[in-house]
């Protein structure tokens, strides 16, 4: 670890927080402000929130001298992205009772709520911990919830990928019972909680003087974690920018094993080329038994090697390069008592979803429904959030949240596929959707502003108007059903993953965005920079000639990315460290 002399702020902050508790009790009970204390806004993303302020009142309010209009985001995790149709319920019910009334579908196939008031956290967490979700480890500098190709339907061992996910969600998650004792008021929760935790009668324990957190230790990880699962050929989870990657490999309906891929992560900084987004490098293959193990191991290195002096290079991917990977793979493989095997062969097609109806041999039905922005609501146009409120009424199978901001009504008896349709139909959220450009189908947006305090300019609420202004360009050029995959973020912190969008917006002032561009559509190559601060007159003035360029001059099958390169519009990135060159 680092001298203790240079650590960084929130270093001292978790190694005094008594294993992730601080003062946030105190700080939830003081009635002068809507605000946590200063350190408690570090120790409450563990528990899966983070504070946040009206960012559209910030001036108005402070003229009048009142303090910020704060509220917080929770993230409720959901590992592999299966929710039932009661937790959508419970979701829902909680979203119009203590939130903004709207749902946010993230880029991790997790539930976000937004404008939650500090009197209001504790029971908006108890109640969909009542459901058997939680928050703990949505934030923080712990691994987040694990992703996992949602669609039943695309393999026959899917189930099997699943699993594993959730092993390795369940493995991965801190141990500390400080999230029941403080939300919870010390109730056990529906999954075990360790031995040593407990007192004498079962329940969880306020004292922690034996606590100890086995796999993070008392000071977690230097900065978040993130792992993702896919099947190819579909890459919906964007595996490679992940910290770690799995790749299932399957023969003959079995699960094999995983590929496993490591050090990829998003987010830069402007003005800091020492930072960059980076892919995850293939490691080699371990069976699927051996999953689980393989990323304790990988999360115990980030533990021990990361970078706490500086939490913007402190990703596993700063580690990753500053060691090279043959050290790191010799270090991994003497952790493990044994060595990776080869990388086995595997070929992702897309990252994006395949929206519409599909089935399976059991009979069942699956429908993708493209969801603007992540964001579940009601529209004058769309009302999308009563319709999927009616659905979850009836349905009994699954409600599951794609990498993509899009929800999979899955598992659908046949009794109620005609049902379920016209429910949709009904509300105007199905087929009318359909009916859109691919363009905008494919599209991610961040929640930037007026929340995010790390936001230079908009993007979910914004995206959409331009994408209007796009579209325009997309139909005259007959390009409406070519699937092109546009990423905004108000900031470089690759949220909505913008530097694998084969167009990437990123805020980087009011009103104005770098444009990258050449990412591949199956996920498989970062984009570069070629123009920057473009206004929106500047985004469309630069994208209409590449738009009709493409429609004139592609090769068959060709996707946006590639023809960039192509056409020599942009160099390709060979790599993280090449990202900026």
């Amino acid at each position: 670890m680092a001298d203790t002399l240079k650590l960084s702020e929130v270093e001292h902050v978790k190694q005094a927080s008594a294993y992730l508790r601080g003062t946030l009790a105190q700080s939830l009970r003081n009635p002068i402000s809507g605000a946590l204390f200063p350190d408690d806004t570090h120790l409450i993303k563990f528990h899966g929130s983070y504070q946040q302020t009206d960012r559209d009142l910030d001036s108005e309010r402070k003229r009048q001298k009142l303090e910020p209009l704060y509220s917080f985001m929770i993230r409720v995790r959901v590992p592999g992205g299966a929710a039932s149709a009661q937790q959508w319920q419970r979701i829902d019910e909680l979203a119009d009772t203590y939130a903004n009334g709207t749902i946010k579908l993230t880029t991790r196939q997790a539930f976000q709520f937004h404008g939650v008031l500090k009197r209001d956290l504790k029971s908006t967490i108890r109640g969909f911990n009542e459901a058997l979700l939680d928050s703990i480890a949505g934030c923080g500098d712990v691994n987040r919830n694990v992703m996992c190709n949602p669609n039943p339907h695309e393999s026959a061992v899917h189930g099997q990928v699943f699993a594993v996910a959730t092993a390795i969600s369940a493995h991965l998650t801190p141990r500390s019972t400080a999230y029941w004792e403080l939300w919870l008021n010390g109730e056990q929760q529906p999954s075990p909680l360790p031995e040593k935790a407990l007192s004498d009668n079962g329940q969880p324990t306020t004292d922690n003087s034996n606590e100890v957190e086995p796999i993070y230790g008392k000071t977690y990880l230097p900065r978040k974690f993130k792992i993702a699962l896919a099947l190819p050929p579909y890459n919906d989870t964007d595996i490679f920018a992940n910290d770690i990657g799995l790749i299932a490999i399957e023969e003959n309906g079995e699960l094999l094993g995983f590929n496993v891929a490591a050090g990829g992560g998003l987010g830069m900084t402007f003005g800091m080329p020492e930072t960059y987004p980076r892919l995850a490098d293939l490691l080699g293959f371990v069976p699927a038994d051996k999953a689980v193990d393989v990323c304790e191991k990988v999360v115990i290195i980030q533990r021990d090697w990361g970078n706490r002096e500086n939490r913007k290079l402190s990703r596993l991917k700063y580690t990753l390069d500053r060691v090279g990977l043959p050290a790191f793979v010799a270090e991994l493989e003497q952790r493990l008592g044994y060595k990776l095997a080869p990388a086995r062969p595997y070929r992702f097609e897309s990252s994006s979803d395949a929206f519409g109806w599909s089935g399976d041999a059991k009979g069942l039905s699956h429908l993708t429904l493209f969801i603007e922005g992540g964001r579940v609501r009601d529209t004058e146009a769309v009302t999308l959030k009563s319709a999927l409120r009616e659905i979850a009424g009836f349905h009994t199978g699954d409600f599951r949240l794609t990498g993509n901001q899009n929800l999979i009504l899955a598992n659908i008896e046949p009794r109620h596929r005609a049902r379920i349709q016209a429910v949709l139909e009904a509300h105007n959220a199905w087929p009318a959707t359909a009916r859109q450009t691919a363009l905008r189908r494919n599209s991610l947006a961040c929640v930037a502003l007026n929340t995010c305090s790390q936001a230079f300019a908009e993007a979910e609420r914004y995206l959409p108007q331009l994408l209007d202004k796009l579209d325009t360009a997309i139909r005259a050029h007959g390009l409406e059903n070519d699937g092109i995959l546009l990423r905004m973020t108000g900031c470089p912190n690759g949220c909505a993953r913008p530097y694998l969008g084969e167009i990437g917006l990123v805020g980087k002032a009011p009103g104005r965005y770098n444009l990258y561009l050449g990412a591949s559509y199956a996920g498989e190559r970062l984009n570069k920079l070629y123009r920057e601060m473009l206004d929106e007159a500047g985004i469309l003035r630069e994208l209409t000639p590449l738009l009709a360029d493409y429609a004139r001059q592609r090769q068959p099958r060709e996707r946006f990315g590639d023809f960039v390169l192509r056409q020599g519009y942009v160099q390709a990135t060979t790599h993280g460290l090449d990202f900026h060159n």
